[in-house]
């Protein structure tokens, strides 16, 4: 199977995938199956499409729910997903056994150099400048470049790096999504991530330039990321509402520790966006809330409000 298939069971919806193997799912929560749960301690975000225990720490998407739970192996689990889902398949071959137990590794050299000499199509420019404003220099700060896939759909290209500048995935974003009649493009997905992409934490090379006691904003997603940098912050973003992994929860706590710094975030205007404050909250208690106007659903919203000229750069 290629990464497109996978991609479309990573966004069967994660509640659905649960009521299949055989969990009572009421109001996003469930009992716990890898632990003796009596209080429905597994969450399921469906903004996100990831599940959680805030118990034994079991988390992850729709595959690895079904691996886990049913004790399948990833392409074992692919397959069942598809089988009850009508989802159709190519065959998937390992070239090894001893791959098929190895974790997906990301690789990196065959990505770099599209980031090394960025190029936007006039789609990417019109979604970035025109839609949603951004600095010109945020946009080559990021590094953000695009691309047309063969169907003639238009992607943006978005690097993830470490803290010390080294690429460690990248997203695909379908600039065409819902813009489509055909049956064909309408069913592109909105994002792609390539094989083994590890994107937890996005922008960590701004951590690197924060001064000591300077506050660093945090966004749910690259949209709000931009906004922020463009409106003069210092920030990061958390994919998808996705939760932090342990190494990243750890790096920002040492930012905290050894520079002082200072976390604040506006949470979007959601049940959703409520629960990643109050989950962030409990890793950093210096966290500070701030409110969005009544009129805006995210940060990237507030900040096209305050922005109504277009931030094209010169000769766009």
């Amino acid at each position: 199977m290629d990464h497109f298939e996978i991609t479309r069971l990573r966004q069967l919806p994660i509640e659905g995938v649960a009521q299949r193997i055989g969990l009572h799912v009421s109001r996003h929560k469930s009992l716990c199956p890898f632990h003796d749960d009596h209080h429905a301690s597994l969450s399921f975000n469906t903004r996100s499409n990831t599940y959680r225990c805030f118990a034994c720490d079991a988390h992850g998407g729709t595959i690895d729910l079904v691996m886990r739970h049913l004790g399948k192996s990833f392409p074992d689990a692919c397959r069942w997903l598809a089988d009850s889902h009508n989802v159709i398949l190519t065959e998937w071959k390992p070239a090894t056994q001893a791959a098929q137990s190895q974790p997906p590794t990301f690789d990196a050299t065959r990505y770099e150099p599209f980031f090394e000499r960025p190029w936007l199509s006039q789609e990417a420019r019109r979604f970035l400048f025109d839609e949603r404003r951004l600095s010109p220099a945020v946009v080559r700060w990021c590094r953000l470049t695009s691309w047309t896939d063969r169907l003639q759909t238009h992607w943006l290209q978005i690097p993830y790096y470490d803290a010390n500048g080294k690429l460690i995935g990248m997203q695909n974003r379908n600039l065409d999504s819902g813009k489509h009649d055909d049956h064909n493009l309408r069913n592109v997905p909105r994002f792609r991530f390539p094989y083994g992409a590890r994107c937890s934490i996005y922008n960590l090379p701004v951590t690197a330039m924060l001064q000591q006691g300077e506050p660093l904003y945090i966004t749910e997603g690259c949209s709000d990321c931009w906004a922020m940098l463009s409106a003069g912050h210092k920030a990061i973003a958390i994919p998808s509402a996705t939760l932090l992994s342990r190494a990243d929860t750890k790096l920002l706590t040492d930012l905290a520790t050894e520079r002082q710094t200072t976390f604040h975030m506006y949470p979007d205007r959601d049940a959703p966006g409520e629960r990643l404050f109050m989950q962030l909250k409990a890793a950093l208690p210096s966290l500070e809330h701030h409110q969005l106007p009544p009129t805006c659903k995210d940060f990237a919203d507030y900040y096209m409000s305050q922005h109504s000229t277009p931030s094209r750069p010169e000769g766009a």
